[in-house]
């Protein structure tokens, strides 16, 4: 099967869309798929290498492709809607898969027999989301018109209408989905993913937690792995973290040149916090669970918002499963298709410092109920690898593309 695959952003990128696309396009290749990946060229120089970057094998089935593009913000995107649209329709591709939302509406305004089957990506409701983004990132000057929220609707309703497939992140984005616009036929639920533990040449599981009559020598150490954004919960994270009788915290990413940075290490200095928590800072992707090795539990502390409780399907927690370490997480519905509390995680209320910080004593204090839930989790492992996501993929490409 030819996939041809888009993605407007700059190639390698550090942030999850990036780990994200390029492991699902190469999980496709590796299971026999040709994937043709068209991204923006890297900005760094020199420009660095994707395989290498995102530490995985070069497989003969997955081409990486750029788009040239201008400096000025509105050029480059029309740019590549243009460019996009052209190797479309070059291309005998079996199917073009993108999560970009306005590529997909206007390669839709081709007749179907012009142009490959369309199977777009969801990962959240865009109206929504661009209606949110400034609240949650604390900048108003990004607050869309009802000229530009009419635009956004508009495409969401062509795309669910006219994709040959759709696919989303969870059942809850499908639902909302669904209820906004009306039913329709070939909706995929297909999750994100994380490299299994046995492909990473790191396997943290071999370090288990300490038997009961040890643990007391074992510091405990709670870690987060990911972005600082606001809503992703790092401060409630650090609050809890004051509340506690002296668990430590491992702050796994955080990009040296944006304010979230900066905003954390203040926060941590206000709270007293600066022997108690260490930050790596941004790491490759290939490091992630080498850096969460002295990790005794996982949190994710999302708060709310439609984005953490309906469009998330975090990396990070999919990375968590295979650590084998005891998972804390907020409670909310999209956290819930993959977590059972008391089973395979601890659910907490989301943005509720003392609630985190109680369930955090919790696993420090009970090592049978630890190793409970690190055991539970990391069976759950298997279902959520980019393997078993290209898996998922694999039928909502073939259902429309007749290969």
């Amino acid at each position: 099967m030819t996939i041809l695959c888009f993605a407007d952003t700059r190639f390698p990128i550090e942030r999850a869309n990036g780990v994200q696309t390029m492991a699902t396009c190469h999980a496709l290749a590796a299971r026999g798929d040709r994937v043709t990946l068209v991204v923006r060229p890297d900005t760094s120089d020199p420009r660095r290498d994707a395989f290498e970057f995102y530490g995985l094998p070069r497989v003969p089935g997955l081409t990486i492709e750029t788009i040239e593009s201008p400096h000025n913000v509105r050029a480059r995107r029309a740019r590549f809607l243009l460019a996009g649209v052209r190797r479309a329709l070059a291309a005998r591709a079996d199917v073009v898969y993108t999560r970009d939302l306005g590529l997909a509406a206007l390669l839709l305004r081709i007749p179907s027999g012009r142009r490959p089957p369309i199977v777009y990506e969801s990962h959240g409701l865009s109206t929504v989301v661009s209606a949110e983004l400034p609240a949650l990132l604390g900048n108003p000057a990004i607050e869309p018109s009802p000229a530009k929220l009419r635009r956004l609707d508009g495409r969401e309703r062509r795309v669910w209408r006219g994709a040959e497939a759709y696919v989303t992140i969870t059942r809850a984005l499908a639902g909302e989905l669904t209820a906004r616009y009306g039913t329709r036929e070939r909706v995929f639920i297909v999750p994100d993913g994380a490299t299994a533990a046995h492909d990473t040449g790191q396997d943290q599981s071999a370090a288990p937690l300490a038997p009961d009559d040890s643990r007391e020598s074992v510091p405990s150490v709670a870690a987060y792995a990911g972005h600082l954004y606001p809503w992703k919960g790092v401060d409630i994270f650090l609050q809890a973290i004051a509340r506690t009788s002296g668990i430590r915290a491992l702050i796994v990413g955080g990009h040296p040149v944006e304010a979230d940075t900066l905003r954390v290490r203040r926060l941590i200095d206000e709270l007293a916090l600066t022997g108690r928590v260490k930050m790596t800072g941004l790491v490759k992707p290939a490091e992630v669970r080498a850096r969460l090795a002295p990790a005794t539990m996982l949190v994710l502390p999302n708060t709310r918002s439609a984005i953490s409780e309906r469009y998330t399907s975090p990396l990070k927690l999919f990375e968590y499963l295979g650590m084998r370490r005891p998972i804390i997480a907020s409670d909310l519905p999209a956290i819930r298709e993959v977590l059972c509390e008391g089973k395979t995680a601890l659910l907490v209320t989301p943005g509720d410092p003392a609630a985190l910080a109680a369930a955090m004593e919790r696993v420090a204090s009970d090592p049978a109920l630890a190793r409970r839930l690190a055991a539970n989790a990391a069976a759950l492992a298997p279902e959520y690898t980019w393997d078993r996501r290209a898996e998922r993929l694999h039928d909502a490409l073939t259902s429309c593309s007749g290969a």
